[in-house]
């Protein structure tokens, strides 16, 4: 599919559709892709790259670029069209502005999970069917593309572009036996003590990067509190535990009934912490008290923490149905 986004990306701009095109562009490696604004055909073509490792989500980019004058084209995959839409709801994206075209996606690779399989010096690879054939320092190797794949892309949520002007490839649909709570579960089924101390083992490595909170897409105030100079936090590593488990445990709260699920924040952890579980805890318990909920899956509905109805869960009973898995 890389030629057939690139020849659309390059139409967009010459027929003026679109005065600019987000994407994807080499990083210090051929597996680091990282996002790009493209503004000619020539740079298109010399530089845009799409591949089985175009994981980036690229919505939370939209905000700066849909306010710039002309139309920016952004090519969404199903995960990234979520963040769009929510994006939207909260009234950060400029619709008018953006020309989004839907990309079919079967999961994007994770070098992580190919180390993890055993495979080294890895030189290139692309997608035949559903194994992926690599060249490496040591002659070629293949294996199934889904031992590629992060855990994200393993308990997808949906394959379904939810909102775009175009669709590139046929568009999936929504996969509610993902199994993506399984981990959760398992969590909730610890006892206090163990739940605390491997929160504590991953928060420990934090060196307070601020990755995870930089490419949230849910993480857009144009004020951040963790940017307030008398928060006695900003912009530093953590001095204590507290420190380290303040800083994910408020961002979780900011993000619940928002968070769509797209597993960026574990992505770009350098220490590997795995951040989309505290979101997910999230998301399963109001999808317990308050009935199932999927941010940006539509536009219509509203998150359960942004909504009132009469027969909503009193706090007494949100502590008598979930409190004791707290």
């Amino acid at each position: 599919m890389q030629g057939q986004i690139k020849e659309k990306a390059i139409a967009l701009l010459r027929s003026g559709a679109a005065d600019r095109v987000l994407g994807w562009k080499l990083g210090e490696f051929f597996y680091d892709l990282t996002p790009a604004v493209f503004r000619t055909p020539e740079e298109v073509e010399r530089d845009f790259v799409f591949s089985v490792f175009s994981g980036p989500n690229l919505s939370k980019y939209l905000i700066e670029e849909s306010k710039k004058e002309g139309r920016v084209a952004a090519f969404l995959k199903p995960c990234d069209s979520y963040s769009f839409v929510q994006l939207q709801k909260e009234h950060r994206i400029a619709r008018e502005n953006v020309y989004a075209v839907g990309v079919a996606c079967d999961g994007m690779c994770d070098m992580k999970s190919i180390r993890a399989h055993g495979v080294k010096g890895v030189l290139s690879a692309r997608q035949e069917g559903d194994r992926l054939l690599l060249e490496t320092l040591y002659g070629p190797a293949e294996m199934a593309k889904r031992d590629a794949l992060p855990e994200r892309c393993l308990h997808c949520k949906s394959k379904k572009v939810v909102d775009f002007d175009e669709m590139m490839g046929e568009n999936g649909t929504e996969c509610p036996d993902c199994g993506r709570f399984d981990e959760v579960e398992r969590l909730e089924a610890l006892s206090a003590q163990e739940r605390f101390d491997f929160w504590r083992g991953h928060f420990s490595r934090c060196i307070r990067c601020n990755a995870c909170r930089n490419v949230c897409p849910a993480c857009s105030c144009v004020k951040c509190v963790f940017d307030n100079p008398d928060s006695g936090v900003a912009q530093k590593a953590a001095a204590s535990d507290f420190e380290e488990n303040n800083f994910h445990i408020i961002r979780a709260y900011h993000v619940a009934g928002r968070c769509t699920d797209c597993g960026e924040c574990s992505r770009v952890c350098p220490e590997s912490i795995p951040l989309h579980l505290l979101n997910r805890k999230f998301i399963k318990d109001m999808n317990e008290l308050y009935g199932a909920y999927q941010a940006g899956a539509d536009f219509a509905s509203r998150p359960p923490i942004m909504d009132f109805r009469q027969d909503d869960a009193e706090p007494s009973v949100i502590y008598a149905r979930g409190g004791d898995r707290a």
